[in-house]
């Protein structure tokens, strides 16, 4: 059988349960890459079956409504953040309708073009002020510093695909990792410049990364810490958490990954202080009339 980059297909040695787009061909072999989770995987074209557009709609279906309910929880965690930090900014609600907020601002470098779309979109549904640029993997630490300077983002997300592969050492070696390393390298780089984490905010990974490495590199979340796959849209959630919590509090691990898709077996980090400024007076703008 033959096949086609971007076609959509499932891996009979794994029972067909992901969804992959199939990246390059050469030869023999596929590179995939995960159409909902940031996945990249090697396997032989005999291994794939192609998805029928039935199948291709159900599968869709499904994970939208996975995706909805995740938006659904944080427009929750949202209006109860808002009413609280309007409550507390407004002197007990008294002068809210006169409150102005500061919105953070967040770099989103993506390895696929189709995750940052789809990311893209979530920010904007959420309100977020993001920058999305495609970089390569491997080209991310070499562009991440004057992308920094020129945009001056408060949360940077740093993802792509990523995959742990045996064949290349055990699970402890950042070095077995398809993209660990560059994704380790990027967090580096940001850090020598800006090296609070409360001052620049920074997730880094995708799935079943070298997470202890992202962390000591300095990034405040990664995944994975149980090497499992995360999806897409969960590092969108956690810069939403952290974009809308005020900046004298600090955003709890639990409460920024409960939110996510993937949980804490595939997302983790460390206590960071939140990025939103509420301020007053808000003056709208109008005309003068004589």
């Amino acid at each position: 059988m033959s096949f086609s980059t971007g076609e959509r297909v499932t891996r009979t040695s794994y029972h067909h349960d992901l969804l992959f787009r199939i990246a390059t061909i050469s030869g023999d072999m596929a590179i995939l890459h995960g159409e909902d989770m940031r996945l990249a995987a090697d396997a032989p074209l005999d291994d794939l079956v192609r998805v029928n557009e039935k199948e291709l709609a159900k599968r869709k279906k499904q994970g939208k409504e996975q995706e909805e309910f995740s938006y659904r929880l944080f427009r929750q965690d949202y209006q109860l953040m808002k009413e609280k930090r309007d409550y507390q900014s407004g002197n007990g609600y008294q002068h809210s309708a006169g409150l102005f907020q500061l919105p953070a601002r967040v770099l989103h470098i993506d390895g696929d073009r189709t995750y940052l779309r789809k990311c893209t979109e979530l920010y904007n549904r959420l309100g977020l002020d993001v920058h999305g640029v495609y970089v390569h993997e491997k080209e991310m630490p070499q562009e991440i510093g004057s992308l920094v300077d020129t945009i001056q983002p408060h949360i940077i997300v740093i993802t792509g695909h990523d995959a742990y592969s045996g064949n290349k050492g055990v699970k402890s070696n950042p070095q077995a990792y398809r993209h660990s390393q560059y994704f380790a390298e990027t967090v580096d780089v940001i850090r020598q410049k800006h090296p609070r984490l409360d001052d620049l905010v920074i997730f880094a990974g995708a799935c079943q990364s070298h997470f202890e490495s992202l962390i000591q590199a300095g990034a405040n979340f990664a995944s994975s810490p149980s090497r499992i796959n995360i999806h897409a849209l969960d590092p969108v959630y956690i810069a939403a958490k952290i974009a809308y919590t005020p900046f004298m509090e600090k955003v709890n691990v639990w409460d920024a990954l409960r939110n996510t898709l993937t949980g804490e077996k595939g997302m983790g980090g460390v206590e960071t202080r939140g990025l939103m400024r509420t301020g007053m007076p808000y003056i709208p703008d109008h005309e003068e009339h004589d």
